[in-house]
């Protein structure tokens, strides 16, 4: 081969392996392209806080855009600015801009042009928790309007999985338990235990009153009203249904795992924390009757028990009042600033509004059981007359700057005419008659609706229908008192309120969330919210009342022991709920299966203290 032929053959090696070394070179640029890019998104997706997505608006139009949203909780809502996108590069090389949304609820989102004009039909997506999505507006040929749609570039997390973690274990407790407690139970299981310990301590523990369906447990002091004077008739489906909505009540006072459903609803409609401090108003009722009726047949006056009424009413008073506002650690009570309804506080009118109109009427003797109603009559007509009263001052009372009869939370609601309105003749009633500053300041209208003005929803025209509730309770004490052992009786006639009381709020509401005649609402303690929580509890009570009173299948533990100490229970995780072992700080405050783990812990600890106070006889009398 010649000189000059092996020196291109040479060039030609040579050019190949620079050109494939600046492919490898290229090759490798790109991967670290991809790898950075892949590490941003990664760190993009981690910096995402609990209940918040990442949306990326990609605009290929030649115009500058808008973006706009509203949350599908809202009603009648106006639409809230998430941002601006300028225009498009060039074609083919879109304009973006990242913004965070909430995934709490569903979202609407609405395109604009800088003239307000709209550019794509409005948009309706529900984010996902720490996904990356993008919204790409895109010019139609030979239109004024664009092409808009929502893509999924990162997979959400599950935040719902802790949920049912947590489910699972706790169930899985419970089962053990109750397998346990079976085995313990039988003979052969016991002799060979007796002989392994050689205890008679061992007798005693499997014969204690923990879970056991059998034993007659003795007779303690109602937390409010005073004790029956009959051991042997002390029904625990009572104290069970108290614990039942204590324990939630504890459970979601200290934050539900953050969790959307286990917060009260910002206005209209209900969530899992809306539904339990109406039942255990719905049980103090029935727990006043039960426990006036048998003072009364032990020969006690009606002036005496008047005026433990009075004392009780009081006490609960203060010390709601007092638990409400937390700076008394810091000195004494400033009147400036200082909250003055409350649930303690609500609960104190409440009982003694409905013990008054009990003791006026209490029979000490027995009567016909058809007459249960009848016989109350001068009491319930007092009721009735509470609520024509509450009618007229919701609907008739004029409210300065506000429409008449108005029911709305204000602010961007009601396409944002009524903005100071919120709560109507509520919240002007509290506002006028306790003062702004003695009122809640950030009701829970805030989330959704960016309602400015204080709204206390223990205020005082919610009050009378707060009233309402404790009576209806009042009135299955009243059926259990005459219908006595007859549990078949007792439990149709729960189950014919519950059903007269359902009709009556599907009336009410047109079974609609937001477009009936009274709409269910728990800021305002509204009519349709009392009758629709009312028949809840008539239909939990029978199944509560079925399967620990009358078939005996369950104890009614652990929610029995909380029951049975349901003020200090809830006075302690008021006072306590900043302490440890109640609240610790956290690895990770942006996640729910932290907070959820805590606050079941929390509610946990209570249950176990009042189990304790239980065993040791310790209860707190007021």
């Amino acid at each position: 081969m010649s000189k000059k032929k092996l020196n291109k053959t040479t060039n030609v090696s040579v050019a190949q392996k620079d050109r494939h070394a600046t492919q490898e070179n290229m090759k490798y640029q790109e991967s670290l392209i991809v790898f950075y890019l892949s590490i941003a998104a990664l760190i993009k997706h981690r910096s995402l806080k609990m209940d918040e997505a990442l949306l990326k608006v990609n605009n290929e139009l030649t115009t500058d855009v808008t973006v706009s949203w509203t949350s599908q909780e809202c009603y009648q809502c106006l639409y809230q600015h998430l941002g601006a996108v300028s225009a498009a590069l060039s074609p083919g090389q879109p304009s973006s801009s990242e913004f965070i949304v909430n995934t709490q609820h569903g979202l609407t989102i609405m395109v604009n042009a800088t003239s307000a004009q709209q550019l794509c039909k409005a948009l309706t997506f529900h984010f996902g928790e720490q996904g990356n999505y993008s919204l790409w507006i895109k010019d139609l040929n030979n239109s004024s309007e664009a092409d808009c749609s929502i893509v999924t570039d990162g997979k959400p997390v599950n935040s719902y999985t802790p949920i049912l973690i947590a489910f699972f274990i706790l169930t899985g407790l419970a089962l053990l338990f109750a397998i346990g407690k079976t085995l313990l139970g039988l003979e052969a299981v016991r002799r060979v235990f007796f002989q392994l310990t050689g205890s008679m301590e061992t007798e005693r523990l499997i014969n204690s009153e923990l879970g056991s369906p059998g034993r007659t447990v003795t007779t303690v002091t109602d937390n409010i009203l005073p004790p029956p004077p009959s051991p042997s008739k002390r029904l625990r489906s009572l104290d069970t249904f108290r614990g039942i909505s204590l324990t939630i009540m504890v459970f979601v006072n200290y934050g539900g795992g953050k969790y959307w459903f286990f917060k009260h609803s910002s206005w209209n409609g209900l969530t899992v924390a809306d539904l339990v401090f109406p039942w255990f108003v719905f049980i103090m009722g029935t727990s006043t009757a039960l426990s006036i009726n048998m003072l009364l047949r032990s020969g006690s006056s009606r002036s005496s028990l008047l005026k433990k009424v009075l004392w009780r009413t009081l006490l609960l008073f203060v010390i709601g009042v007092v638990v409400i506002n937390p700076n008394y650690c810091q000195g004494p009570l400033s009147w400036e600033n200082l909250r003055i309804p409350g649930v303690l506080q609500r609960l104190a009118w409440s009982y003694l509004v409905v013990a008054c109109l009990d003791l006026l009427v209490a029979r000490d003797t027995w009567w016909s059981p058809v007459l249960d109603i009848l016989l109350y009559w001068p009491s319930w007509l007092c009721v009735l007359l509470l609520e024509v009263t509450w009618l007229c001052l919701t609907f008739l009372l004029p409210v300065p700057d506000c429409p008449t009869g108005y029911l709305g939370p204000g602010g961007i609601g009601d396409m944002g005419l009524y903005a100071n309105c919120t709560g109507g003749a509520a919240g002007y009633i509290d506002r006028w008659l306790l003062g702004v500053k003695h009122i809640y300041q950030t009701p829970s209208s805030r989330v959704i609706y960016a309602t400015q003005m204080p709204f206390d929803p223990e205020g005082v025209l919610g009050s009378i229908n707060s009233i309402l509730m404790t009576y209806l309770g009042l009135q299955a004490g009243k059926i259990i008192l005459h219908y006595r052992d007859l549990h078949t009786s007792i439990m149709s006639r729960f189950l014919i309120w519950g059903l007269f009381l359902g009709v009556i709020s599907a009336i009410l509401t047109r079974c609609s969330k937001d477009g009936g005649f009274i709409p269910v609402n728990k800021n305002l303690w509204s009519l349709s919210y009392v009758t629709t929580l009312a028949c809840f509890a008539f239909v939990l009570l029978v199944l509560v009342y079925y399967v620990v009173d009358v078939r005996k299948w369950w104890s009614g533990a652990p929610f029995y022991y909380p029951g049975m100490n349901s003020i200090l229970v809830y006075v302690g995780h008021e006072v306590f709920e900043q302490y440890f072992p109640f609240r610790w700080q956290m690895i990770n405050i942006q996640s729910h299966a932290e907070h959820l783990a805590q606050n079941v812990v929390a509610t946990s600890c209570w249950v176990f203290i009042s189990y304790v106070l239980y065993r040791k006889k310790i209860f707190w009398k007021i």
